[in-house]
């Protein structure tokens, strides 16, 4: 009975074509869940993530659940996400990837999931990390562990949305650092973020990472551009 008195002020409403959703329909209408562009890499072994990091940086696997697309769906997503405050769509798409990721032979190897961090003002002004959400369910699924306690940034960057592709490549050079190297040795490890389009943020967090002893890195992302 509460229900429609509820949904009268607080409506559910579509993040992506903001139209009132169904009682059946979560964080996105169906439309536009059809609608968005999947690139089922994980299903079809294709190593489009990986071919980034050829001759830079050594991935396990690697995996983008959506194409990135300029004034798109999954642009409107990740916009509500880290400038709105919307963190439902985090939940819901790391459960959508780790819902996939969990019957992939390649993942089930993996020890723990760690975010590419935010810094800590950055962190402040925003409230949340976005990825956080994301990698907390895809771990959840997979049965891994979560720690973002362990690769820090320590440098403060400007937004990279206005950056042209070259200023992005050399944009995270010495940025993060280390913590409790020792809780991550003779892991796999499977680093999770929005977007990878030079690949230059996730290249420097491995730099980092693979300062641990005996580590594999994997890598999935929310979309690719």
């Amino acid at each position: 009975m509460l229900k429609p008195i509820v949904n009268l002020f607080f409506p559910k409403i579509c993040y992506a074509c903001l139209n009132l959703l169904n009682d059946n329909e979560n964080t996105l209408c169906t439309d536009c869940r059809h609608d968005l562009p999947v690139t089922n890499f994980h299903f079809n072994n294709d190593n489009t993530v990986t071919k980034v990091f050829y001759g830079r940086a050594k991935i396990e696997v690697g995996t983008a659940l959506f194409r990135f697309e300029k004034k798109g769906i999954v642009q409107q997503l990740i916009h509500g996400l880290k400038y709105k405050g919307y963190e439902n769509i985090g939940f819901f798409l790391g459960n959508w990837l780790g819902g996939e990721l969990k019957n992939i032979e390649a993942y089930k190897p993996i020890d723990l999931v760690i975010p590419v961090p935010l810094h800590k003002k950055k962190l402040k002004k925003r409230g949340f990390n976005q990825v956080a959400k994301f990698g907390q369910q895809i771990a959840k699924a997979i049965k891994a562990d979560y720690k973002a306690d362990v690769l820090l940034k320590v440098t403060a960057s400007k937004s990279q949305v206005n950056k042209k592709r070259l200023a992005r490549w050399n944009a995270s050079d010495e940025l993060f650092t280390l913590t409790n190297s020792e809780t991550i040795e003779n892991k796999h490890i499977l680093l999770v973020d929005d977007i990878v389009t030079t690949g230059a943020t996730l290249e420097a967090c491995i730099t980092v990472l693979n300062q641990a002893k005996n580590i594999k890195i994997s890598i999935a992302t929310m979309a690719i551009a």
